[in-house]
């Protein structure tokens, strides 16, 4: 079902993800390895179970899917990283699925960004019913919370190769 490479291409995005993010998620008082751990503790889950959402919703509907590393996109978020940019843009990876029809892609595409809204869902949850948590577990939910929920409205605009233009074709392809 995940081969070899595709493991091999998620540790790389993750690393890479934590690298990035690292610059963006600030913690005081901690290591430069510590705050890579954390980015990666609050990024790549978003990331990467968003593209696992595709590829296991697309084999469940009978497609053949493969996960990526995006390494133009990789490069461009280190770049971007280390020229002190306040803004960050990057596809670190995505799922290769062969052409279907319009609803089996809309379908498809809507599981990427709805991950998103359930893991941005369950840290609001966690963070508004348990009032036991550490001040570090908190914000880690946080962070959790705001990068899931720009990762969804951000993946659901319907334009060009963004989820959301794939959604919004199979809508349409109802009709």
């Amino acid at each position: 079902m995940i081969s070899f490479i595709e493991i091999l291409e998620m540790i790389i995005v993750t690393l890479a993800i934590g690298y990035i993010f690292s610059g963006f998620i600030k913690f005081p008082f901690i290591s430069n390895y510590e705050s890579l751990r954390l980015s990666v503790y609050i990024a790549a889950p978003a990331v990467i179970l968003h593209e696992l959402m595709h590829k296991f919703v697309a084999i469940f509907l009978g497609l053949s899917a493969t996960f990526h590393a995006s390494y133009p996109g990789l490069v461009l978020g280190v770049i971007l990283k280390l020229m002190g940019s306040p803004l960050l843009i990057l596809v670190p990876g995505y799922v290769s699925i062969p052409f279907t029809n319009p609803v089996y892609g809309a379908i498809v595409a809507f599981a990427g960004p709805l991950i998103n809204l359930i893991l941005w869902g369950l840290a609001a949850l966690v963070l508004k019913y348990n009032n036991k948590l550490s001040q570090r577990s908190m914000t880690i939910l946080a962070l959790t919370k705001r990068i899931n929920i720009i990762l969804f409205f951000f993946n659901m605009i319907p334009i060009g190769p963004f989820d959301g233009a794939k959604v919004l074709n199979g809508i349409i392809s109802l009709f």
